[in-house]
């Protein structure tokens, strides 16, 4: 038994991992999956619905689950149709997380009142949003190294709930109870209020109460153009551009001049009608017809919308961080008791998490198109993942648990800094300016990025030694050797990487030299 019991723990891992990617089943009568995997334009990236909620709940309040006043818990998608359909009812969902006691004290907010003792509701912050404002207009001029931690509080809460506005306008105009009832009043007053303005632009008699009419509508629908987040209508049939996406207020207002409204504002408006009455049958309806209706023109969007909207259902860099948490805690107990046993079962639930993290960032590749290391975000896991790889390398050879307790602790550090960095928004985001560019990217940032993954691998094999001989008796000669040629190694290794990533990043980025060499980059 003891011959199979080293990988008893690796299985259960393997078990967590299976149950993470296995098909959910629907949690409500509505067909929130299909929902969730409609491609809108945000920040320049097309991405499913699902994606805008889950890291708008991440920015408003750190994590992604809801919990309503009946003590029920709603998927993240569920949430944002309540803000874009039910915005009276979304106002009372704790959403939005506030710590910090002065801002609290601000807000007549007691930690009593909010959930989990940080979190409020829209509702609870309304009477005092004018002091609010008040003083972020005061902490704005402020340089952002010299704001207090109170005006960073207040200024980031501002962002917050602008966010939310932003949400709650993306799709409905603020007081609409039934969009689809009043675009079909739109459509029809349009003829007369158009005759009208034209008679009126001619000097002649015209009707002034359905020019008002369609006025007052037209006024409305460009609120939804000002304040809309996201772009919900697809480009036009012929458009040259894949990114002409167009927010909903601006499909209604191209009404004036085709004297139709777009058919794109009418699917929005039925599901606006069937969320609001919670009739599951015809909300289902409508977004298999949508569905169908968009397969067409934005069939490699709406693949990508569901890949993402599947990977974000399986978190598989959270799972990860559970994986490295075991290994480390294995590894651990094996220099204390059953070395040989447990370090093996260590070994292999480290190759566990790197396997799955190595997906999950090869899913993020394929999504983005681009190499590893975009952004910050990816930075902190491609950082993690190649320390993680010569942790396995350095198990391998040398057999002593160090390797999986190092590549423990590197794992569940860098995802928890990942995850601390998606809190910002969106982690696909483009790059901008000289770094967009697959092959700047895929040189210079991959390289120096392995430089620096070596460099930080170095350190806490060098804190492990200093550690263990100073506070256990386990530090014997032979481990002391392996890890100083572990440090020796791996020093080397960063040295080499980060000298040829800095030095031929910098020469390549000089157009100069790089026509110096024959390389043009505004051609490559």
């Amino acid at each position: 038994m003891k011959r199979f019991l080293p990988f008893l723990l690796p299985a259960l891992g393997l078990a967590l991992v299976c149950y993470t990617l296995r098909p959910t089943r629907p949690a409500s009568a509505f067909d929130l999956a299909g929902f969730g995997q409609l491609p809108t334009l945000v920040n320049g990236r097309v991405k499913p619905l699902d994606t805008v909620a889950r890291t708008s709940l991440l920015m408003l309040q750190g994590r992604q689950r809801v919990v309503t006043p009946a003590s029920s818990t709603l998927e993240p998608v569920a949430w944002l149709l309540d803000v874009f359909f039910r915005p009276e009812l979304a106002d009372t969902y704790q959403t939005l997380e506030i710590v910090h006691p002065d801002l609290l004290t601000l807000l007549h907010l007691t930690t009593e009142a909010g959930a989990g003792g940080k979190r409020f509701a829209y509702a609870q912050l309304a009477p005092r949003l004018d002091e609010l404002e008040r003083q972020a207009q005061l902490a704005q001029p402020v340089p952002a190294s010299e704001r207090t931690t109170f005006q960073r509080a207040v200024l980031q809460l501002r962002d917050h709930l602008v966010l939310y506005r932003r949400l709650q306008q993306s799709l409905v105009p603020p007081g609409t109870t039934d969009l689809l009832d009043e675009l079909r009043q739109f459509e029809a007053a349009l003829p007369v209020g158009i005759a009208a303005a034209r008679a009126k632009a001619a000097q002649q008699p015209y009707d002034e109460a359905a020019l008002r009419r369609v006025l007052d509508a037209g006024q409305r629908y460009d609120a939804l153009v000002q304040n809309a987040y996201l772009l919900a209508v697809p480009p036009p049939p012929g458009a040259t551009d894949p990114h002409d996406w167009r927010t909903l207020g601006a499909a209604l207002l191209g009404a004036f001049g085709t004297g139709q409204i777009d058919p794109h504002a009418l699917t929005y408006a039925g599901l606006a009608r069937t969320w609001r009455d919670q009739s599951a049958p015809a909300f289902n309806d409508l977004v298999r017809l949508y569905r169908a209706a968009l397969a067409d023109p934005l069939a490699s969007d709406l693949r990508r919308c569901a890949i993402e909207t599947r990977f974000n259902a399986a978190q598989p860099f959270y799972t990860a961080t559970w994986l490295y948490v075991l290994a480390f805690l294995a590894a651990v107990v094996s220099w204390l008791v059953w070395p040989r046993g447990l370090a093996r079962s260590a070994f292999w639930l480290t190759v566990l998490a790197f396997t799955l993290t190595t997906a999950g960032i090869a899913v993020r590749m394929w999504l983005e198109g681009r190499p590893p290391v975009t952004n910050l975000y990816s930075s902190a896991l491609f950082v993690g993942w190649a320390a993680v790889a010569l942790c396995l390398v350095l198990e391998a050879l040398y057999r002593n648990a160090v390797g999986s307790v190092t590549a423990g602790l590197v794992g569940f550090s860098t995802l928890i800094i990942a995850h601390h960095l998606a809190l910002g928004g969106d982690t696909m985001e483009m790059m901008r300016a000289v770094l967009d560019s697959n092959f700047w990217l895929a040189t210079h940032v991959v390289t120096i990025s392995l430089g620096y993954s070596a460099t930080f691998l170095a350190g806490i094999l060098g804190a492990i030694y200093l550690l263990r001989g100073a506070l256990t008796r386990s530090l014997d000669q032979a481990t002391a050797d392996a890890l100083t040629r572990m440090v020796y190694g791996v020093v080397g290794f960063a040295t080499v990487f980060s000298f040829v990533g800095t030095v031929l990043g910098g020469i390549w980025a000089d157009q100069s030299w790089g026509r110096f060499w024959g390389w043009d980059p505004k051609e490559n």
